[in-house]
């Protein structure tokens, strides 16, 4: 039997609380930062971009303009889970190191399985962009400069985002509505989770389904995709962030690589820390570097 092949070895794989034993005190920290972040910077949240449960956004405009631009790049930053937990206001921390930089940070909810499908997850997010691109100029962002940001599962929802076929959602969209996206842990390959032991029942994936929402079973995208990893997360989690770069190759995928002395929680600060990599990276695809 492969190892890929035994239930046992996915559930270790793929099971990030059991991986990182002090997992607790990465998500208070979450919670404790993005609550400072809501009550001391500008915010506008719990925003409808929907009718249905879980659809709503917060947003943080920018507090400076960057290089003089009259309109702030939108940065979606989508919570990860694995598409059945968190929220969006444990991810407010994200915003305020952005919003110093110039750009517009949106951090929107959606619905959780087992109480929806992966599909409509899927659906929910591609809504909001919808409602981000039609709205954004409301809030002081350009609506042609959006990239979307997701962690773990929000890093597949970046991913599906970044190969939407934005014209059959909606005459009046952009037919590049996502130029690039930035999948921090990400998952391209929905397979393995289909039989994973703790996730099959609440994500009820089937091969069509697996099939509709696997990125890595897509044709490359126009749009840019970095594709980051913690270096201390597990071989299944390097091996999905290698698998989108081998699949859809360095053009599509020019960032494909391990933050070091990361796992599948810590690799977050980063990406708020203004002095990291992963933070430069995404504002180099804001264009604010």
């Amino acid at each position: 039997m492969r190892p890929e092949d035994d239930p046992a070895w996915l559930d270790r794989q793929y099971n990030n609380r059991l991986l990182v034993p002090d997992f607790a005190s990465h998500f208070d920290k979450w919670r404790q930062a993005s609550a400072h972040a809501r009550a001391h910077a500008p915010c506008v949240l719990d925003v409808p971009y929907g009718h249905g449960a879980g659809e709503t956004l917060d947003l943080f405009p920018a507090t400076v303009r960057a290089n003089g631009a009259s309109a702030a790049p939108v940065l979606v930053f989508i919570h990860g889970g694995y598409w059945r937990a968190l929220d969006k206001s444990d991810q407010s921390f994200v915003a305020p190191s952005f919003t110093a930089d110039g750009a517009l940070v949106v951090v929107p909810n959606y619905a959780l399985a087992p109480a929806v499908t992966l599909e409509h997850i899927t659906l929910q997010m591609v809504e909001a962009l919808a409602w981000v691109w039609r709205h954004a100029a409301e809030y002081g962002g350009d609506p042609s400069r959006i990239v979307v940001a997701g962690h773990s599962a929000g890093g597949h929802l970046a991913a599906m985002l970044l190969s939407c076929r934005w014209k059959q959602v909606a005459d009046d969209l952009p037919a590049q509505l996502v130029p690039g996206a930035l999948a921090i842990s990400g998952l391209y390959d929905l397979e393995p989770l289909r039989h994973t032991p703790f996730l099959k029942d609440d994500l009820r994936l089937t091969p069509l389904s697996v099939a509709r929402l696997s990125p890595a079973f897509f044709p490359r995208p126009k749009g840019r995709l970095y594709a980051v990893v913690g270096a201390d997360e597990s071989q299944a989690f390097l091996r999905q962030n290698q698998l989108i770069r081998d699949v859809w190759g360095p053009t599509a995928v020019p960032v494909c690589e391990p933050v070091p002395r990361a796992n599948h929680f810590s690799v977050l600060k980063h990406l708020a820390d203004p002095q990291a990599r992963l933070h430069e990276l995404a504002l180099r695809l804001l264009g604010l570097r």
